[in-house]
Parts: C-alpha cells; structure tokens; sequence
C-alpha cells in the first residue's frame, strides 16, 4: 500500500509579506534612478545622488537587520508549533 506524504504548502503571512517588502524596498529604490539622478540638495557638499545612495546602504542594512529577526522569529514560531518536527 502506498504511503500518503503530506506535503506542507508555503504559508503566506503578514509576518513573510513585511519580511519580503524589508528585502525588495532598496533594490526598488536603487534601480528607480530617475528619482535620485540630480545634483540638488547638497548635504554638506555632497550632491544628493552620492547621498541618497549612502543613505540607502545605512537603510538597507537595517531593513535587512529587521527581515533577519522577523524571519528567525517566524522559525521558533512554527517550530514551536510543529513540535519541533522542521528542524
């Protein structure tokens, strides 16, 4: 008799969707050139297409610093849920 396998089907939750939209945000922002492609406003003599981007690398590592811990966080969750059985 053949075995029934019970596949799990990924969850889509408001937790993954924050997790996905802290990923995807500055590779919007960075492939949108046309927002950030002028020289006005100077921030300290520094045009802003070198801050804006500067700006983004402070702001990129800290959504991703949020997705990181949304994500374990998610884990523990459904680990706890499951018994332990996904790790």
């Amino acid at each position: 008799m053949p075995e029934v396998t019970q596949e799990r089907q990924p969850v889509v939750t408001p937790v993954r969707v924050v997790i996905a939209l802290c990923l995807v945000a500055p590779f919007v922002a960075m492939l949108w050139v046309s927002s950030y492609a002028r020289v006005e406003p100077v921030f300290i003599g520094i045009p802003f297409f070198y801050w804006y981007q500067m700006l983004w690398v402070v702001v990129s590592t800290a959504l991703t610093m949020v997705a990181y811990r949304l994500w374990h966080r998610d884990q523990r969750g459904r680990a706890a849920r499951d018994g332990g059985a996904d790790r």
